[in-house]
């Protein structure tokens, strides 16, 4: 048990504790004004939470650093997460705890679940388990899709599920984990290349159409459809839809290079509303400036290129594909939530990882830590004395 943490990996380590840390100061500072004027709460009651996840995020990392990862492998195991995950999304559907317009929350003693969150690591699991399973097959010029009817109707049904509750954001993830994975999954040129170009030409022409086009009321109405149009022309939706943004970037300008100070920030003083979820990037880079934000993005990248690293070098096709699953729902929850900071995406609702408030999500992302930990140090005891070998399923 001690000898693996001979292997333990402190590129990933030492970027995680950092930025927990981070985001325990920031969002005490990001929160303390508004929970008392709006919940009328002790200023510290929302970092004191914060901590507490991060504690128990690290209690798991640490349990599936250990954690033989073989376990999500055995169709027993995955059927009992599935089930989990379907009865969640349910019962979501029926009774779910609605929070500003998405039943997206189910209520366990004093804190409130969110299945979303872990349904993109059980998707990650399950499809590592499938492709790696297949990937022979896949290579080959001739394969037929027909083989991932079953996996990829099991993943669809449950990003549907999402969508409906809605969370558009954890259905943007959970659809681009699968692409990612199924690209690096060896599978032919001609079907990568396909799903690829379909998906450029459906973004850059929902992107036109938005820009360009005068939609009718009754389509604009709808909330999605309203976000879309709040970060293309946000000063217009200034006072509905495009206010959080707008306040957003007048956060980021007041900033500047090196910002005014931690704790002096004034967007969050009732101008963005809750802003130590989403928006805790538009405080740092108020109260820490470009610079201080810039560090901040800059790690988590880093974090995000380290994973696909150990999954480019592993051996391993099972863990490569973790490696690209995890290292994927990172990239794309940190650029949507850059993007919406800044204005260049719509606002989906996803967090900043690691830094937002959040228990669920700091409990999935301490967990995807803690496989990846285990990935590099199996990888790691694997190069020990052995010479480099084929790719091994």
């Amino acid at each position: 048990m001690l000898k693996k943490l001979h292997y333990l990996d402190y590129k990933l380590l030492v970027p995680y504790l950092v930025l927990c840390a981070t985001g325990v100061v920031m969002v005490y500072s990001a929160s303390a004004y508004w929970i008392q004027t709006q919940y009328r709460w002790a200023d510290n009651a929302v970092m004191i939470k914060q901590l507490a996840f991060v504690i128990a995020g690290l209690v798991l990392a640490l349990f599936f650093f250990y954690f033989k990862l073989s376990l999500f492998r055995k169709p027993k195991f995955q059927a009992a997460l599935w089930l989990i995950l379907f009865a969640s999304l349910f019962y979501l559907l029926v009774v779910g705890r609605s929070v500003n317009g998405a039943a997206a929350w189910i209520p366990v003693g004093p804190i409130n679940v969110q299945p979303t969150e872990f349904a993109k690591l059980i998707v990650i699991f399950y499809l590592a388990y499938m492709f790696s399973q297949r990937q022979d097959n896949m290579r080959r010029p001739d394969f037929s899709l027909k083989e991932l009817v079953k996996p990829l109707f099991l993943v669809g049904m449950g990003i549907f599920l999402v969508l409906i509750e809605p969370d558009t954001g954890g259905a943007i993830i959970i659809t681009g984990i699968t692409l990612i994975m199924l690209c690096a999954s060896g599978i032919s040129l001609r079907w990568g290349t396909g799903f690829f170009a379909g998906l450029v030409v459906l973004v850059g022409g929902l992107y036109y159409v938005f820009a360009n086009v005068k939609l009718p009321h009754w389509l604009t109405k709808h909330y999605q459809i309203q976000r879309l149009t709040a970060a293309i022309h946000p000063f217009q939706e200034s006072k509905t839809v495009g206010n959080q943004v707008v306040n957003s970037l007048l956060a980021i300008n007041h900033g500047g290079l090196f910002g005014v100070g931690l704790g002096n920030g004034t967007q969050k003083l009732g101008y963005l509303p809750e802003p130590y979820t989403d928006f805790i990037l538009a405080v740092i880079a108020e109260e820490l400036g470009l610079v201080g934000a810039a560090i901040v993005i800059g790690l988590i990248y880093y974090l995000i290129a380290h994973i696909y690293l150990i999954g480019i070098r592993s051996k391993n096709a099972y863990r490569s594909l973790i490696s690209y699953g995890i290292g994927t729902l990172m990239l794309i929850q940190t650029t949507f939530n850059v993007g919406a900071v800044t204005g260049l995406l719509p606002v989906t609702g996803v967090t900043l990882p690691f830094i937002s408030y959040g228990g669920s999500s700091m409990l999935v992302l301490s967990i995807a830590m803690g496989v990846m930990l285990n990935i590099s140090a199996m990888e790691k005891q694997a190069l020990v004395g052995k010479p480099a070998g084929k790719r091994v399923k």
